[in-house]
């Protein structure tokens, strides 16, 4: 596991405000700690609310000049900002992984989704160019996008890179300034964004970081010059940002949390559906909204449970699959463990005490690979999202059962089926009650430009974080009409 580089020394991190990186007067400095080994890895100031006022001052005097400037000239600052993202990518990969538990090639792998983004961002100049219509005689009427202004991401720890370039690429692109402010628990990746992007020429103020916790995001809510704010997070968190948002007159999207159902029929490929199952639920020590949570096991599909055993009791913790991001973490799903056991769920699969080799990573916050089986849906380990590299596989005898099962979740951010019958994939994609499905697929995140985003519980606000739907909440449409010389001929518009 020593692919994966700790710095010699803690990193400083500070606030970015107006292209000047600088500590809030009076805040206290948090440790950042590693998953891998527990130790300290950087330090961060609190945020209090009123450091909030700085950046959002600093952002209203950039955001006049970055709009006028042009989509054209915003494009060229943004291309230069994936072309440093991509020369930039194994240390912005080994920090993201050093930071929030993953495996290098984990890494690298928001990285990539991050400069598709980027690229999507990119096309706008091209793809949006707004629309004229002659729609009455002597009368023209067209659109064109509009930035809102100062704009803000709350982001997660579990993709310290990669949700921050959900959201910064098509907001800069269209004018906006945007303060980010990130995750606590792994705010190194972002101090590199910061200077990327202040490499790639975006002017000072355009892109600002506040780091903090909970009074630093009250801050964000409260101010009024924020006009806008994309959230990612739990679903507890993101119905408050909303409402709280929302109240205040501000434009909010906010995804949650997830209980992503995988349906395996008895027809699955028996070589493809174990290996895709288990990447799904240990990917990223299953600290991903879109990792399979529950299996839900149509029929006899015994031959496939019994592959996914040998190959995640294969699995190596370290070098195959990454550390959770925290202590707390770790002893809370050990707990939902022992509470499914007792429950009457049996442990095919047991991660707890598993630890990779070598002294230097006892500290770590380690769960191998968990199946919990005999399952039942009232259960808890059924239920609610655990969030770690445990799936529960809940036994139904037909197909519309599990779909019954999958409906009834509060949540709607994902859900496959593994199958080879076409009629079966169909009637699941039709049916299943979620913003994302697969066919076939483990961790159904649509490519760029098919948006990313769930439904229900998963999600508050309209649209989706990225694409087309990211575009247009970050911006909206300003509609003119145009008549220039009275006629003679009378219309409606007259």
């Amino acid at each position: 596991m020593s692919f994966v580089q700790l710095p010699e020394t803690p990193i400083i991190g500070r606030n970015l405000v107006g292209g000047e990186w600088i500590t809030p007067a009076g805040a206290e400095m948090l440790d950042v700690r590693s998953p891998y080994t527990g130790g300290v890895i950087g330090r961060i100031p609190m945020t209090p609310a009123s450091g909030v006022v700085p950046a959002v001052e600093a952002a209203k005097k950039a955001a006049e000049g970055w709009r006028a400037m042009g989509l054209r000239e915003r494009t060229a600052r943004m291309l230069k900002f994936r072309m440093l993202l991509e020369q930039n990518m194994e240390k912005l990969a080994n920090s993201a992984s050093r930071e929030a538990g993953k495996t290098l090639s984990e890494g690298r792998a928001e990285i990539l989704k991050g400069i598709e983004v980027c690229d999507f961002a990119l096309s706008v100049q091209n793809l949006d160019t707004g629309g004229a219509l002659e729609v009455s005689r002597g009368v023209s009427c067209e659109f064109r996008r509009e930035p809102l202004g100062v704009v803000a991401g709350i982001t997660p720890f579990n993709f310290p890179a990669m949700v921050p370039l959900w959201m910064i690429p098509n907001a800069l692109t269209v004018g906006n300034a945007f303060i980010l402010k990130p995750s606590e628990k792994v705010p190194l990746s972002s101090l590199m964004l910061g200077e990327l992007l202040l490499e790639a020429g975006v002017p000072p103020g355009v892109f600002s970081i506040v780091h903090g916790g909970k009074e630093a995001v009250e801050g964000i809510l409260a101010h009024p010059d924020i006009h806008a704010i994309g959230f990612v997070g739990s679903t507890a968190i993101a119905k408050r940002v909303y409402v709280e948002g929302t109240a205040r007159g501000k434009r909010v999207l906010a995804l949650g949390g997830a209980k992503n159902h995988l349906i395996v029929v008895p027809d699955a490929d028996p070589q493809f559906t174990p290996q895709a199952v288990v990447d799904s639920f240990t990917g990223c020590a299953g600290q991903r909204c879109m990792a399979a949570s529950v299996m839900v096991a149509v029929g006899d599909v015994q031959h496939i449970i019994d592959d996914m055993v040998r190959r995640a009791s294969a699995l190596e913790v370290g070098p195959g699959m990454g550390a959770l991001i925290d202590r707390a973490s770790q002893e809370r799903l050990e707990a939902a463990i022992a509470k499914a056991q007792s429950e009457g769920a049996r442990v095919l699969v047991d991660g707890r005490g598993k630890k990779p080799a070598g002294a230097q990573w006892a500290g770590g916050n380690w769960l191998g690979p968990t199946i919990l089986d005999n399952v039942r849906p009232e259960m808890e380990a059924a239920q609610k999202e655990l969030f770690g590299p445990i799936i529960s596989i809940v036994r139904v005898p037909t197909l519309t059962a599990a779909l019954e099962l999958q409906s009834s979740s509060p949540y709607g951010n994902a859900a496959s089926v593994f199958t080879t019958n076409g009629a079966v994939a169909q009637h699941v994609t039709e049916t299943a009650k979620a913003g994302m499905v697969g066919v076939n697929v483990g961790v159904p995140v649509p490519r760029e430009p098919f948006s990313f985003g769930g439904v229900a519980d998963s999600r508050f606000g309209h649209g989706d974080i990225t694409g087309h739907s990211g575009l247009e909440f970050w911006s909206h449409l300003k509609k003119v009409t145009r008549k220039w010389t009275a006629r003679t001929d009378g219309s409606w518009m007259s």
